[in-house]
Parts: C-alpha cells; sequence; structure tokens
C-alpha cells in the first residue's frame, strides 16, 4: 500500500475530524446487504411505502466499506433501491455497510448554523440538520461520486441558496456514529440568519411539495433545542467550541 494511502485506526464515534479528501469509488456489483436480504427489503418497503405512501424508490449509493487513511476517507460504494436503505437503517449491522453522505454547515454573517425541519412526508419527519442528502447517480462522474457536488445540489433543491455564492473553508472534515459516515465543510454566507431564513421561505413559496417544512437558526450546541439527526449534536459541539474564527 502506497505510503499516503497507509490506514489509520478510526477516531471515537462523535469525534470530528480533519481529512485531506473524500474518494468514492462506485462499485457496479450489487451492494452485498442488497443480495442477502431482498426479500426482506421487498417486505419492508410495503409496510413503510403502506405507512407513507410519498416515499419514493429511487436509487442512493450505501458503501459496502470505508476506510480512513493518511490520504483521507476512502470509499466503496454501491447503487441501491432506497427501500434497501430503509431496512439497513433499521438494522443496522456494522458488517453490512455504512453510509457516507456530505454535510454543508451553512453560517450566517452573525454566526448561526443555519439547518432545515424535514417534512411530515418524508422519510425522516421533524428532524432538523443542515440541508443534506444520499449520494446518487447524479453525482457520479466517471466512476467516483462528486460530493461537493452533492453538497451544492441538495442545498439548491431544500433552500434554494447557492453555496458557490459562500466562502468555503479549505479543509473539510468528517465524523462517524452509528455506522454512518458524515463528511462536511463549513460554508460561510455574508447574509444574515434573519436574510437566509427569508430567503429559504421564499424558495419554499415556490414548490408545490417542499421536502423541508422550514429553517432554523442554531446559535448553540444545546442537543435539545431542537429534535436532531444523530450526527448533528457532536457536530454543533464541534463549531461552536472551535470558535468563530
Amino acid at each position: 500500500m502506497p505510503a499516503d494511502k497507509m490506514l489509520r485506526a478510526w477516531p471515537p464515534e462523535g469525534e470530528v475530524f480533519p481529512v485531506r479528501r473524500v474518494e468514492i469509488r462506485v462499485s457496479d456489483a450489487a451492494h452485498p446487504f442488497f443480495l442477502a436480504e431482498r426479500d426482506a427489503i421487498a417486505r419492508n418497503w410495503r409496510e413503510e411505502s403502506a405507512a407513507n405512501p410519498a416515499l419514493y424508490d429511487g436509487e442512493m449509493l450505501l458503501q459496502s466499506a470505508v476506510d480512513i487513511c493518511d490520504a483521507g476517507v476512502l470509499a466503496t460504494g454501491h447503487l441501491v433501491p432506497f427501500s434497501t436503505f430503509l431496512l439497513w437503517r433499521k438494522r443496522r449491522p456494522r458488517a453490512g455497510g455504512l453510509h457516507l453522505f456530505g454535510l454543508p454547515l451553512l453560517v450566517s454573517s452573525d454566526g448561526a448554523v443555519v439547518a432545515i425541519r424535514m417534512g411530515r412526508h418524508t422519510a425522516n419527519p421533524g428532524k432538523v440538520y443542515c440541508a443534506a442528502g444520499s449520494l446518487d447517480a447524479h453525482d457520479i462522474k466517471d466512476g467516483f461520486c462528486d460530493i461537493e457536488a452533492n453538497m451544492a445540489r441538495e442545498v439548491a433543491e431544500e433552500t434554494g441558496l447557492d453555496l458557490s455564492t459562500a466562502l468555503a473553508e479549505p479543509v473539510l472534515h468528517a465524523l462517524h456514529v452509528d455506522s454512518v459516515v458524515t463528511v462536511l465543510r463549513v460554508y460561510r454566507f455574508a447574509r444574515t440568519a434573519e436574510e437566509l431564513l427569508a430567503a429559504i421561505a421564499d424558495h419554499m413559496a415556490t414548490e408545490t411539495e417542499p421536502e423541508i417544512d422550514g429553517a432554523v437558526a442554531i446559535r448553540d450546541s444545546d442537543p435539545a433545542r431542537h429534535a436532531y439527526a444523530a450526527f448533528m449534536p457532536p457536530v454543533l459541539r464541534w463549531f461552536f467550541q472551535r470558535g468563530q474564527a
């Protein structure tokens, strides 16, 4: 193995750490979890879609391997039906796969983290986190997944905000919580939290069925402030403890 790809021990769960780069290779093979659990996936999908008919069984990326090394985070992903992910996250078998996704941390000029609250018709109803979504076929180019393009696309779709107008911090960071690997970058906007929330509200008004119920400005790391997704409290703790500089 090349010297720049020597494997490192994973940091403790919930600890945010810097990474040099993220490389996600997309395999043409079926994900092992999908192959092993195809019947159970179909049964679970019938239950999930009956309870929430708005769910869509589109393709997304689920990882079969994620390594942390001196070069950064190296992963292998497979396109799977969304129904596969729904069963996987119920079982969360550590040998059965990992979920890696990008999280753009949107920061206003007055120091707030701007997040969204997912709509009742989605797979994460009421959960609060920064605008983000699973990697999918739109993010794949030449056999690799572009996590930065994914971040920009998800932010634009959910909030109407343009990441290219924000100042991106140069260093990527990551953390892992319960077989979910979150890769994050801080984006600083020149607008205040109030202005960003108003822009998001305007975007929602143009959507016939918006994914989100609204947006919130977060100014502290209190984990009970909102109904956060599991990865958000450690991200907020890291961000507010490091200061705004």
